[in-house]
């Protein structure tokens, strides 16, 4: 049934609870798994640092790309130790168009996705998730 397994994933421990269910399902299934993390502009403050030094954007830019890099590679080793095989991507855009348009380029039968417990310091990453599970062109299944 699900061939092309897709997970949601960052640095949030929501996320790795998917990635884990993301690739033992595939494992199972015997189902292709990627990863998808949406590439987040640095903090607005960072232009003050610029102001100063201009070749400061471009190192915190490097730094930037580099723990998402340091994800992807947590990611792969986590499903080689369990015997699958992972592609990473690292897309840019706002988190539910892209990742929407994400899961139709690459035809998903599946997206997995972290849930965050309800409180009011999370119902706005709440609404994302729910506009995502809106958009997606495929089933969704929401990991606690």
């Amino acid at each position: 049934m699900f061939r092309k397994i897709v997970v949601a994933y960052n640095e949030s421990p929501e996320s790795q609870r998917a990635l884990e269910s993301g690739v033992q399902l595939a494992k199972s299934l015997n189902a292709e798994v990627q990863t998808v993390t949406i590439r987040a502009d640095l903090p607005a403050y960072t232009a003050y640092a610029a102001a100063l030094d201009a070749s400061t954007l471009e190192t915190l830019s490097e730094d930037h790309l580099k723990i998402y890099e340091y994800l992807q590679t947590k990611a792969r080793s986590f499903a080689e130790s369990r015997g699958v095989e992972l592609s990473c991507y690292l897309i840019d855009g706002g988190p539910v168009d892209s990742i929407a348009d994400f899961l139709r380029k690459h035809k998903a039968d599946l997206l997995v996705i972290g849930l965050h417990r309800r409180t009011s310091h999370l119902a706005r990453m709440w609404s994302t998730v729910y506009e995502l599970a809106q958009e997606a062109p495929c089933s969704v299944l929401g990991v606690h």
